[in-house]
């Protein structure tokens, strides 16, 4: 990653900010260019996993992202150590997203850390603000599911498949629908069953 400093400090930074610096523009352009190689890349080639490495903040050991996968910048993504997500994921990382150890993504899922004011004026003069999303440890997010800005998803959680996540969602509960709600904590019965009445077999 070789995006200037100061390019992260006006994105990661609260507050509105304005695009169109012309250090932003080159930064950004290096960046997708790097993507472009990246989703064309050889399935299990040295190349694929040096690109991901250039692309992206932080991979941590053993973590993987299914091709292709979209993203507006890339360097605002941390991946933490056997994390997974599947493909089409969809990356609005002017803002950083801190993805936890183990964490399961589905596919066609969108993270979002950036919006715009719904001022009017401000947004022709392309003002936009971004806030981190920061996803725990071991967590599974559904197919289709879009986090908004500034969400926080505790340890262990799952969001159902379709889920809009507009607050954050606390540790150890099960969570699905739009928006986003708490539907139930995870308890004693998911230590038996994996899927509605399907026991888990003995020894695993």
């Amino acid at each position: 990653m070789s995006v200037p400093q100061h390019v992260l400090d006006i994105m990661h930074s609260p507050g509105v900010y304005f695009c169109g610096d012309p250090d932003m523009d080159a930064a950004q352009l290096e960046q997708m260019r790097i993507l472009h190689e990246l989703n064309a890349s050889e399935p299990g080639s040295e190349r694929r996993s040096e690109l991901m490495h250039a692309f992206f903040a932080e991979m941590g050991e053993g973590a993987y992202v299914e091709l292709p996968v979209h993203a507006n910048w890339g360097c605002g993504t941390h991946w933490g150590a056997g994390s997974y997500a599947n493909f089409n994921l969809t990356l609005v990382d002017d803002g950083e997203i801190f993805i936890g150890d183990h964490t399961m993504i589905g596919p066609n899922v969108t993270l979002v850390t950036t919006g715009h004011p719904v001022r009017p004026d401000l947004r022709e003069r392309y003002a936009q603000f971004s806030e981190p999303i920061r996803i725990g440890y071991n967590v599974w997010i559904g197919a289709n599911v879009t986090v908004l800005p500034g969400v926080t998803i505790g340890d262990n959680a799952v969001i159902g498949a379709g889920s809009v996540v507009t607050k954050d969602i606390p540790a150890n509960t099960v969570a699905f629908g739009t928006p986003c709600r708490v539907v139930r904590e995870i308890y004693d019965h998911d230590r038996e069953y994996y899927w509605r009445d399907r026991r888990i077999p003995e020894g695993i």
